[in-house]
């Protein structure tokens, strides 16, 4: 059968437009968000708060909160759905950077069976201790830690988290050593601490803030590189110990192989939101920092930090089997 020039280029035409215009049409259909942590943490609430800015630029998420070993369930999840487009999950510092060595066997590789589509937020941690201690500042827990080692304890939420790895982390910058008692919650370790049981305890902001905002705890540092807007008064580890910094991160990953059209899009639209000052305003008031970023410059951060995270993973000799 002969067929014309001018009927090739029409086929060709056609097959660019259809082409086009179902790239266009993503998302036609709700987009599931796996969120590997329980409904009510800040990981959900981050989730939340961007989903539904999302919906004013043409998404509709169903939050799919799939929480157990530390996320390890809810990230696996997603890394083996189908690559269409439709299933995605906030991933953090813990279950893509810190897992893959703190787990003997993860389910996944997060730089094979994950593609990074945009950072959100990070939020640093901040060391505090009872109203009650005669700690006042960080110099004294050092000194105090270097007269007596392994003497002065440290609570957080369990082996092999990020307070208990920038804990780590903080030893070693500041050449002392502590003693690590890992709780299976934040409240006994809250508890603990306001009544002198356990030197200090390490968490995120938004744990601890209603604890310092009451007086039941003294902050005496935060993690992060420079102080945290909901602690300005609180010093920075790094203003003692140059280029500390240590945070949790939260971004949205999905499975391998994802069109990159969806990938562009979606980055662009979550940047976009990312810049609104409402937005901004709610996850400041739960410690968050907003921070987006390229597909490229999450991918990055994911892969350095699998390599620092692991770093202080091995010399700790956190292991989870």
């Amino acid at each position: 059968m002969h067929i014309s020039r001018r009927s090739l280029v029409a086929i060709a035409a056609g097959a660019i437009l259809s082409g086009s215009l179902h790239a266009q049409a993503w998302p036609a259909k709700p987009v599931r968000m796996v969120v590997p942590f329980p409904a009510g943490g800040g990981t959900d609430l981050i989730t939340r708060e961007v989903a539904n800015r999302l919906a004013g630029s043409g998404y509709t998420f169903v939050l799919d909160n799939k929480p157990g070993s530390g996320g390890n369930i809810g990230v696996d999840a997603a890394a083996k759905a189908a690559p269409d487009g439709y299933t995605f999950v906030m991933g953090q510092t813990s279950n893509l950077a810190i897992n893959p060595t703190l787990y003997s066997k993860l389910p996944y590789d997060p730089l094979k069976d994950l593609t990074p589509v945009s950072l959100v937020a990070s939020a640093p941690l901040v060391i505090v201790v009872g109203a009650d201690s005669p700690f006042k500042s960080l110099a004294d827990v050092v000194n105090a830690a270097k007269a007596r080692p392994a003497t002065i304890n440290f609570a957080t939420s369990g082996n092999g988290t990020v307070a208990h790895l920038a804990a780590e982390a903080f030893q070693k910058a500041a050449n002392v050593k502590l003693t690590h008692i890992p709780y299976k919650g934040a409240a006994q370790g809250a508890t603990d601490v306001i009544s002198g049981q356990v030197h200090l305890y390490v968490s995120s902001i938004p744990t601890l803030l209603g604890y310092i905002k009451s007086g039941k705890m003294r902050p005496i540092a935060v993690t992060s590189a420079r102080r945290a807007d909901d602690l300005p008064q609180v010093p920075a580890i790094a203003e003692t110990y140059k280029g500390f910094d240590a945070v949790t991160w939260f971004g949205i990953v999905g499975p391998a192989n994802l069109p990159k059209e969806v990938v562009a899009k979606l980055n662009a639209d979550i940047n976009k939101v990312l810049k609104d000052p409402e937005l901004r305003k709610k996850l400041g008031d739960q410690g968050a920092d907003v921070a987006g970023s390229t597909p490229e410059q999450f991918a990055t951060l994911i892969r350095d930090d699998i390599v620092r995270w692991g770093k202080i993973v091995k010399e700790s000799n956190a292991r989870i089997d």
